[in-house]
């Protein structure tokens, strides 16, 4: 159940999504702005910028791929979470596709992703993705990656973070609407739930990839402008939170 707090905050604020590619976007707009939100559009492009989700499988999905539709057009369902595809997190399981991953591309020039993001194989028309979007998904790529390796163990899947770190930045940013225990957002349902401890467990490179970016569609704060290990502590510190 949504705590009182978040149903109070829901209310008390209408969330207008800063689209990525509004042309209004401000004349000081810097580059962690650029990045977040192409983290953002890795993660589920047609939501950020409020458009239909395709309804056909991405033609260069491959037929091994157990998904099909919309999601095989998200970036991070080939490519993954960890940004290495194939030699990642996605080297086996019902998200495995063979394809590898994007940190080739880490601080390559942006208009050189653009092309290939334009080309035949991803298929991102204009009318998909707007030129501005796109520079952002593409700078994103160039200047957004991290080594996930530096700061999760990846046998393990536990942080390399100081919980207790994290549990000051956590108890003041992000339970405002996560609660305290992380259980006021449940993001499965009833029989299956899913709070943030869960995500943080199962999945940390999907948990530190939205703590840095944000959630897509809504008011999630990104907080990209924070030092790294910061955001390594509190996906450590969500670790200690109920599943």
């Amino acid at each position: 159940m949504i705590s009182p707090i978040a149903i109070a905050l829901a209310a008390a604020f209408t969330f207008t999504p800063a689209f990525a590619d509004d042309p209004t976007d401000p004349a000081g707009a810097t580059d962690i702005w650029e990045i977040s939100r192409g983290g953002q559009l890795y993660d589920e492009w047609w939501t950020v910028i409020e458009a239909g989700a395709p309804e056909a499988t991405h033609p260069a999905y491959p037929a091994a791929g157990k998904k099909s539709g919309a999601t095989t057009w998200r970036c991070k369902e080939c490519h993954g979470w960890d940004y290495r595809g194939a030699e990642g997190a996605y080297a086996k399981g019902s998200h495995f596709t063979g394809i590898k991953g994007i940190s080739g591309m880490s601080g390559a020039p942006v208009d050189d992703i653009v092309k290939v993001l334009r080309g035949d194989l991803h298929g991102f028309t204009p009318d998909m993705l707007s030129d501005s979007a796109m520079r952002k998904l593409a700078t994103f790529v160039s200047a957004g990656q991290i080594d996930d390796d530096l700061y999760i163990d990846r046998e393990t899947k536990k942080m390399k973070g100081d919980p207790a770190t994290g549990a000051r930045y956590f108890q003041t940013i992000c339970a405002v609407c996560h609660g305290y225990d992380g259980k006021a957002i449940n993001f499965g349902d009833e029989e299956e739930p899913e709070f943030v401890g869960t995500v943080a467990t199962d999945n940390p490179w999907e948990a530190l990839h939205k703590v840095r970016f944000g959630q897509p569609g809504v008011g999630m704060v990104a907080l990209s402008a924070l030092d790294i290990q910061v955001l390594v502590d509190i996906v450590a510190y969500a670790q200690t939170l109920p599943e």
